[in-house]
């Protein structure tokens, strides 16, 4: 894949502000405290992953389609997610940017690229289940490796279901557009997944 300077810059900001935000409605706030740097560092590694493979994916099909595919940050947005992690929202939604695309993209392309980014963090949801249903058991004494895995699991669930919204602009409005049986399954492949990473 192909990044230029302006992507790089625009992905590490997504990054850390999403991760922060998630550590701050996780952490139940804001403080300057060794636990909190713990789970900022956790979000950091599981909102990061989730996020970054999400637009990643979204990139490479794109440019594995011959468009011209960059990641850009939605600073508005950024903003409006930390405000509500900070002050503690009851609502939370996280839109950090989106992959913008130039070049050949008919509905069926547009439709495999959006369902790229959910079918990802799907696979993430269930891997980070995986560890909390296997490994957890097997270190019992290790705190730490469960609350990775059960937050890794929960937000790249969230992530998936969030942006299976069909809302313009979301990847649901375009994997809908393009065929609505594949939104269907995908969409209730990522509320099994959520509803698996609350009850396990």
């Amino acid at each position: 894949m192909r990044f230029s300077n302006v992507e790089v810059q625009h992905l590490l900001r997504a990054w850390i502000v999403i991760s922060l935000s998630f550590a701050i409605m996780k952490g139940g706030g804001f403080s300057l405290t060794p636990v909190f740097f713990v789970i900022a560092g956790i979000s950091a590694v599981t909102v990061g992953i989730g996020f970054l493979l999400h637009e990643l994916m979204h990139k490479y099909f794109a440019q594995k389609y011959g468009c011209r595919a960059e990641f850009r940050a939605f600073d508005l947005m950024l903003i409006i997610a930390f405000l509500m992690a900070l002050f503690k929202s009851p609502i939370f939604f996280a839109a950090p940017g989106a992959v913008f695309i130039q070049g050949n993209v008919n509905a069926a392309r547009n439709g495999r690229i959006s369902a790229a980014g959910p079918m990802t963090n799907v696979v993430l949801a269930a891997l980070f289940l995986g560890a909390k249903v296997l490994l957890v058991p097997i270190f019992p004494s290790a705190p730490l490796l469960y609350f990775f895995a059960d937050f890794g699991a929960s937000v790249n669930a969230w992530l998936a279901v969030f942006n299976m919204l069909p809302l313009m602009g979301l990847d649901g409005s375009k994997v809908l557009f393009w065929n609505f049986k594949a939104y269907v399954a995908l969409l209730v492949l990522s509320l099994a997944m959520m509803v698996l990473t609350f009850a396990v």
